[in-house]
């Protein structure tokens, strides 16, 4: 029987964090079983500085070597320290138009960015973040450069306000198997008095924390996601009233690279 690896996909700004993003989304590719190609897209504006057709070809040419090559400088060093292959790929032109065209010819399963500061993001309006939560439906992964995950070391994983199907999906229910840490589990609850799960619907030695909604919930469970280590939180990010109210602040307050779960595709996996 063939098993379909899952394609993963990296939108890459070759920044600082670059490298820190490429290392968790290796560390990911190795826990789920995962195929990376790394993307990204310049503008012509950043390229072409003159009228003459000529000297913009020239221009085009000459960032497309220097930037392949900033590209290769990023990864080839990660693909031979830790044994895995990552496909790269290039565009020219205006990026969200790049990246939803690659999106729909690629039909990644999960897509990465990395985590941006806040102050500098408007999530309501027009960012990267808000557009690919938009157009894919599958996984996103947020890495953060803080407590990231490291390819070849152990994790510990959080779990907030999701269901059971949820974690039965195949990617989240690999990586509760493969942790061996006890998973924590966030609940934001109005009655904080009766929601607590018994051990045997969270899964063996799993720790559940209840918070109460509020302003603070979020903040709440930031603290305790780094009390605990967490490496990982998994945030449900479909068609559900609690996801849609504070994905928000989930993504810009809590400082650890989230797993946010969308409408999951058919595929046959390990």
């Amino acid at each position: 029987m063939k098993y379909n690896k899952y394609k993963i996909l990296v939108l890459s700004d070759l920044k600082t964090s670059a490298e820190s993003e490429l290392k968790s989304t290796v560390s990911l590719a190795k826990l789920v079983d995962g195929e990376i190609t790394l993307f990204h897209v310049k503008k012509p504006i950043d390229v072409v500085e003159t009228d003459s057709q000529l000297s913009a070809m020239r221009s085009i040419n000459e960032e497309h070597i220097i930037t392949s090559k900033t590209i290769e400088n990023l990864v080839q060093p990660i693909c031979k320290e830790f044994g895995l292959h990552i496909e790269c790929e290039l565009a020219l032109g205006n990026a969200k138009h790049e990246i939803e065209n690659y999106i729909n010819k690629y039909q990644p399963d999960i897509i990465v960015l990395g985590k941006r500061n806040p102050k500098k993001l408007n999530f309501i309006g027009d960012n990267l973040i808000d557009f690919v939560l938009k157009k894919h439906d599958g996984i996103i992964m947020i890495a953060a450069k803080q407590h990231a995950l490291q390819p070849n070391q152990e994790f510990s994983l959080g779990v907030l306000n999701t269901t059971e199907h949820t974690n039965n999906t195949g990617v989240i229910e690999g990586l509760i198997n493969k942790t061996k840490h006890p998973v924590r589990y966030f609940e934001i609850s109005k009655n904080t008095n009766s929601t607590l799960k018994t051990e045997t619907a969270l899964g063996k030695g799993a720790i559940e924390f209840v918070f109460e909604q509020g302003a603070k919930a979020i903040d709440n469970v930031s603290k305790y996601a780094s009390k605990n280590n967490i490496n990982l939180m998994c945030v449900d990010t479909r068609n559900n009233d609690k996801a849609s109210k504070t994905i928000k602040n989930v993504i810009n307050k809590l400082n650890v690279s989230l797993l946010l779960v969308g409408k999951q595709k058919q595929m046959l996996h390990k």
